[in-house]
This record gives C-alpha cells, sequence and structure tokens, in this order.
C-alpha cells in the first residue's frame, strides 16, 4: 500500500451524474492490478472524515484511473475536484481478480451494472493482454447510466449491452441478457461486479450452468486497510462459515464461497 498525498488531476470526463478521474500517480499505477481499489481522501478539509472507496478503473504508464457515479455528499464534494487539482490516496488494495494463464484462448464474460462496471475495463485490457476473449456484458437503468460503452468498444472489445427502459441494447436487467448469452454459448469464467441483487442473480445463473466465477464484492469501508471491521461479509470456506473483511479479504471473492443473502450480509 502507498499513500501518495499529491495524486494530480490530469483529466476529467463528465457525464449526467458520472465522473471519471484521470490521476497522475506512478508508484500506486505500477502495481495496480484489476479488483483492487483505491481510499481517496475527497476533500482537503476536515469533512468528510473517512476516505471513500473507488475500484480502479484503469491505469496506464504513470496515470490511474477512477469511475464513479454521484450518489452522496462524498462523491458529489468529489465530483466539484477539477484538473490540476491534486487528491490524497491510498493504494492499491484489496484482493484483486484472478488472472489465470489457463485463460488464454478461452471465452470469458466480464459483467457489470450501472457503476459497478468501474473495474471491468483494467480487468478486460488484462485479459485481452493475457490472451482472453472478453465479452463485456453491461447493464444501466436507461441509455444514460452506460456512460462508458464507447470506451470498449473503442478498446476493442464484444460488448452487449441492456437497459431496464429498453431505451439502448436488449430490454430488462443485465441477468436477463446474462442467461440468453450463457444458453447460447458458455464462457470459461465469469467476473462481474455491481449492485447486490444483480450479483446474486448472477451468481444463480453460474451455478446453475455450471460456470466458475468471481465476484467483486460492494461494501461501504471506513479505512479500508481491515482496521475497523465495518466491510465484513459471510463466506464459507472448508465447509466452515465466518465472517470475513472485504477490504482486506476481499474485494473478489470466487462465488462458492460467497453466502448470499437478501441484504448481502
Amino acid at each position: 500500500m502507498i499513500q501518495d498525498p499529491k495524486a494530480k488531476i490530469i483529466d476529467v470526463q463528465s457525464w449526467n451524474g458520472y465522473r471519471l478521474f484521470s490521476l497522475e500517480s506512478p508508484g500506486i499505477s505500477r502495481k495496480a492490478s484489476p479488483g483492487q481499489f483505491l481510499m481517496v481522501k475527497v476533500s482537503e478539509g476536515p469533512y468528510p472524515l473517512l476516505r471513500r472507496p473507488f475500484g480502479i478503473h484503469a491505469r496506464a504508464a504513470d496515470r490511474i484511473d477512477i469511475f464513479f457515479q454521484v450518489a452522496g455528499k462524498g462523491t458529489d464534494i468529489l465530483s466539484r475536484r477539477g484538473s490540476t487539482e491534486t487528491l490524497d490516496i491510498l493504494g492499491p488494495l484489496g484482493k484483486g481478480f484472478t488472472l489465470d494463464p489457463r485463460l488464454k484462448g478461452k471465452e470469458v464474460f466480464c459483467v457489470g451494472g450501472g457503476r459497478g462496471i468501474a473495474p471491468i475495463f483494467f480487468l478486460t485490457e488484462e485479459l485481452s493482454a493475457l490472451g482472453a476473449r472478453p465479452v463485456v456484458l453491461y447493464g444501466g437503468r436507461t441509455k444514460g447510466d452506460l456512460p462508458l460503452r464507447s470506451r470498449f468498444e473503442k478498446a476493442g472489445h464484444e460488448i452487449l449491452c441492456s437497459t431496464d427502459d429498453g431505451g439502448f441494447g436488449a430490454k430488462g436487467l443485465i441477468s436477463r441478457l446474462v442467461e440468453e448469452e450463457l444458453l447460447r454459448r458458455r464462457p470459461e469464467f465469469l467476473f462481474s461486479c455491481g449492485p447486490d441483487p444483480m450479483m446474486r442473480a448472477v451468481a444463480a445463473l453460474t451455478r446453475k450452468h455450471g460456470v466458475p466465477s468471481e465476484f467483486s464484492l460492494e461494501s461501504i469501508m471506513g479505512c479500508g486497510i481491515g482496521a475497523c471491521w465495518g466491510c465484513v461479509q459471510r463466506i464459507r470456506r472448508e465447509g466452515r462459515e465466518g465472517w470475513l473483511k472485504v477490504c482486506e479479504d476481499g474485494p473478489v471473492f470466487p462465488e462458492h464461497e460467497i453466502v448470499w443473502t437478501e441484504n448481502g450480509k
């Protein structure tokens, strides 16, 4: 883990309710892997007191990107920061997705819902470098909730979209599109990040179709380093269930270890 108190904001892209920040942070960028996250101090003042977690969206050379939806006071404050300003960040944190060399030449599903698409771009880039064939399944409530669609397309990744209202792509929840694709073709592996209800539905599909999978769990984090026990998840290992910390033991877990419940806990 590295603390970079002066990570310079070198670029900001904005969509209605969404932001993509590019930060200059060579030390963190060089150590980052898909599925890891940053803890970001969103303001220079004492409020908010706690940092906010953001999945690493992409990296390139000395740059690292975060993508987020403006959904509360913390993200609202962060969204108002601009180019040439700096952020105090910690990272890379957590355990990310498994990049198995045996995926080379294999088709892999990468499923993201809403702001949960954040770590999927970094993952698809690394999977492609590995020689795998990522297929992105991207869901949102409306077309406006698919702001990163063109970025995947420009990178040359196959992408299938769905919207709840049918305004773009397939109509319905992304889990419905995942099921349709699983009936049509069987990927070697599936990775996913998004809202808990979406991931529970996708997890049930991977069990039904016998596809091994990993999920990046979303959780409210107080510290990001395992000290506060504020982000626990029920996990099953070696036949026993217990509470593990999403920030330290995850955020990525294999599907068969996650104890899925209605409230995610």
